[in-house]
């Protein structure tokens, strides 16, 4: 399945499903056309949110002010807006294929991990 992202006005827009508490930031796939993630961060006091955003800016090379969460800030499923982007460059710079293609796995350690 391929992720759904619309784009207009130079702003691109995409679901996401979110794992908070896990081992490691990464971006783990496509699903139900949602980019799947998972962030280290607790989803108290917004932390997970700010771990998402940080994620999203770096796999994309945005500054992290050109993201936004649109919808869902307290649920696992969020609609997030990039800014600058069109739907063509987000899937790129993520690594997915327009025609559905699996994403290459991006993840992003935390000082002191080991990763292989």
């Amino acid at each position: 399945m391929t992720l759904a992202v619309d784009s207009k006005g130079g702003v691109a827009r995409f679901r996401v499903k979110v794992q908070a508490r896990a081992r490691r930031d990464e971006i783990a796939g496509v699903h139900d056309g949602m980019l799947r993630l998972r962030v280290t961060a607790p989803a108290l006091e917004g932390r997970a949110n700010q771990a998402v955003v940080a994620l999203l800016a770096e796999q994309l090379r945005v500054p992290r002010s050109s993201i936004k969460i649109i919808a869902g800030e307290r649920s696992p499923q969020k609609a997030v807006e990039v800014a600058g982007l069109d739907a063509a460059a987000v899937l790129a710079r993520l690594g997915l294929e327009p025609s559905g293609a699996t994403p290459r796995r991006a993840s992003v350690g935390t000082p002191g991990d080991k990763q292989s």
